[in-house]
């Protein structure tokens, strides 16, 4: 990975806190740093996903050093993951899921200006509604608004972190094609990225 990305740990439970501090302390790839140093990535951990911790998500990530937010819960339902991207996450995990390997993936993906969420946290997205306050400009755009079977296999497979060579092996595209899509998407929906492109799509239900 090269150089260790900086990270700090979150949380409204010091003991959360103190167990996430010591199973991340042996990780070559991470350097821990305090919740008030600039760091490249923070991770949120909390039991729910509730308003007090969204509001520590949004603070953490509208800190002045701005870091890369990954939120670690340990339940977390479709919905309370669009919560937790309105709130400015990166990166979701459950706490069940997380090993050395896992959050050094999901460290680097955010870092690197991206987003991953479980598949089947953005599988569950799929009954959330499509019609969203925070884009009133998607109502009544009809039936070839949205994304079709091949921007959806794609964007599903960004939001997991997936790199552009990975994604091209698995769906049998050439990297280029893998590109390719992903540039439609943020220039037909006017976004700035792949992140932007994950974070709108879990928002109004496209994905």
């Amino acid at each position: 990975m090269g150089n260790p990305l900086s990270l700090c740990v979150v949380a409204l439970d010091p003991l959360l806190e103190a167990g996430a501090v010591s199973a991340l302390s042996g990780n070559p790839d991470i350097a821990l740093v305090r919740p008030e140093e600039k760091a490249d990535v923070a991770v949120v951990i909390f039991d729910r996903v509730d308003r007090e911790e969204l509001d520590l998500v949004a603070a953490t990530g509208g800190g002045p050093h701005r870091p890369a937010v990954i939120v670690i819960a340990s339940h977390m339902s479709a919905a309370e993951a669009a919560d937790a991207v309105n709130a400015g996450a990166r990166g979701l995990l459950r706490r069940h899921e997380v090993d050395a390997d896992r959050l050094a993936r999901t460290v680097r993906t955010v870092a690197g200006g991206d987003c991953t969420v479980p598949p089947d946290l953005i599988d569950g997205l799929l009954d959330q509604s499509t019609e969203t306050d925070a884009y009133p400009g998607v109502r009544g755009r009809g039936p070839d608004w949205g994304l079709d079977e091949r921007e959806r296999a794609v964007l599903r497979m960004v939001a997991d972190g997936r790199e552009t060579d990975e994604i091209a092996k698995e769906l049998c595209y050439s990297p280029r094609t893998v590109t390719t899509v992903v540039r439609d998407i943020t220039q037909r929906f006017r976004l700035r990225n792949r992140a932007h492109a994950v974070a709108y799509a879990l928002r109004t239900g496209l994905l």
